[in-house]
């Protein structure tokens, strides 16, 4: 599969089937995690993998009433649960270099877009889940001061195949040339 099918084609998957994913896959889909940049190199970014199943039900409950990723979390074969050292993206010599104080979350977004597809190139499935008590989740995890919780990445081989996703803006609605309103490429 190339990149850009990859792109295309990767949904956020809330049904699995009875497939197990094993520790090699979720090894390659760290590993593509891995190669994301990051502010000055810091790769802020820690996974935690869950495949302890009393531990996948306790972190579900801490996804926000209604969140329509509960399901197929509880029928995961693991989660992924992205972390991220807080205080050091974004700074140099503790000094905040940029106007956004929460660049840990753009490093930890590149790194999880990695496994995201990387996990569609490997025929597996995922859905970010950001809608979660990340305190209490946190505290299940054990993480030391310093770092937090950020998104859970249910795990699993995709129930249907094929699905298409939801209609994309044009590119001459959301780019533009040199200045904003002036649309860039072709309208």
């Amino acid at each position: 599969m190339d990149l850009d099918q990859a792109i295309r084609e990767r949904r956020s998957i809330r049904k699995f089937n009875d497939h197990t994913v094993t520790d090699q896959e979720i090894s390659q889909l760290l590993e593509a995690a891995r190669w994301a940049p990051s502010w000055r190199n810091s790769q802020v970014w820690e996974f935690i993998v869950v495949r302890d199943k009393e531990l996948i039900e306790k972190i579900t409950v801490t996804y926000r009433e209604g969140n329509p990723a509960r399901e197929c979390s509880l029928a995961a074969s693991a989660l992924i649960v992205a972390c991220a050292r807080i205080g050091v993206s974004g700074t140099v010599d503790g000094v905040e270099r940029t106007k956004f104080t929460n660049w840990f979350l753009f490093d930890l977004a590149l790194a999880v877009q990695n496994l995201c597809l990387k996990a569609h190139a490997l025929g597996l499935g995922t859905v970010v889940v950001g809608a979660l008590e990340h305190d209490r989740c946190r505290e299940l995890l054990g993480l030391p001061e310093g770092q937090e919780v950020v998104v859970a990445l249910p795990l699993g081989k995709p129930a249907l195949s094929g699905m298409e996703g939801p209609a994309r803006k044009p590119v001459a609605e959301f780019s533009h040339l040199d200045r904003f309103g002036n649309p860039f490429g072709p309208v």
